[in-house]
């Protein structure tokens, strides 16, 4: 399914362009409601949060859409080799990208109870984070529709990035709560924000995953880049260095 490749039939041919194409206003939607969610909770903006609540619907209706065209394809052409793989592929990316939108949701969900409560300096690392999201999401489609799977390897070792960033961030918000019993349900919140962020840079690494597989036809079996230690990580409230731990 890649774009130097044409058919005999040109029908077939923009069909395969169609699926590209609503794989990339996918993307270019999702990657949109992650910033919008973010953005919803660093400019307390709950009208905002709200409209990205209801703007995931359209991400939901974009996925059905494309389901029904890749069973279409499927039905009609009996796609075989990287058609088969890139009709696949498309498949999966829709359903991490409707994910991405759950995510997205939820921190904007967070954000209006957020917004009720007194800032928290750590709210400024999440936009960081988010940033880097974005940028994942919109060059892994991009490697998609454009058939690169240099960028796909890219975008794969890119993840732990965000994952620094993660722990950068749990590490402080667990400080906050230790001295400030009264912020522990604001904290909680930005937890399970920046958890939502680090679930969408694991999404754009599986999209990686199957973009590389669905070019190359040969699964990736480098162990997958991962920097994570959150399950680890314990404060000692007795530690003087803790706020460096």
């Amino acid at each position: 399914m890649t774009q130097a490749h044409t058919h005999t039939l040109k029908s077939y041919d923009k069909e395969l362009d169609d699926l590209r194409t609503l794989v990339s206003q996918m993307g270019g939607f999702a990657e949109a409601q992650v910033r919008s969610a973010v953005d919803c909770l660093t400019t307390r903006d709950t009208a905002m949060a709200e409209r990205v609540v209801a703007a995931d619907r359209k991400l939901d209706a974009m996925e059905l859409e494309l389901e029904r065209q890749v069973h279409g394809i499927i039905a009609r052409r009996s796609p075989v080799a990287d058609d088969l793989r890139g009709v696949i592929a498309a498949l999966k990316i829709s359903g991490a990208l409707e994910r991405v939108g759950d995510y997205a949701k939820n921190i904007a969900k967070r954000a209006t109870v957020l917004n009720q409560s007194s800032p928290i300096r750590a709210v400024g690392i999440l936009p960081q984070m988010a940033a880097e999201t974005q940028r994942m999401i919109a060059d892994v489609i991009d490697a998609y529709v454009e058939a690169d799977s240099g960028r796909a390897i890219d975008v794969w070792q890119r993840d732990e990035r965000v994952d620094a960033l993660y722990n950068s961030l749990f590490r402080e918000l667990l400080t906050y709560m230790m001295e400030n019993t009264r912020l522990i349900t604001p904290c909680t919140h930005l937890l399970f924000c920046a958890k939502n962020l680090e679930r969408v840079g694991d999404h754009a690494t599986n999209i990686a995953e199957m973009v590389y597989f669905s070019i190359t036809g040969v699964v990736m079996e480098d162990v997958r880049p991962k920097g994570d230690d959150t399950s680890y990580t314990t404060l000692d409230p007795n530690d003087p260095e803790r706020y460096g731990a």
